[in-house]
């Protein structure tokens, strides 16, 4: 079941990493960080936003 994120929720969300920008990847579920090459899982609607729970950017 794909889900849309908040648009009030996308805009003041930020990397914890490198405090940019979050791109939201409605197909894969995920939050997106281009500068960090990361993606932050949104699980029940609910972003995870740890680093450690991150998943690394295919270069």
């Amino acid at each position: 079941m794909t889900r849309t994120l908040d648009p009030w929720l996308l805009s003041i969300l930020v990397c914890p990493l490198t405090r940019t920008k979050l791109r939201w990847d409605e197909a894969a579920q995920e939050l997106v960080s281009e500068a960090a090459g990361l993606a932050y899982p949104v699980r029940d609607g609910v972003p995870v936003m740890l680093v450690e729970e991150a998943r690394q950017l295919d270069a």
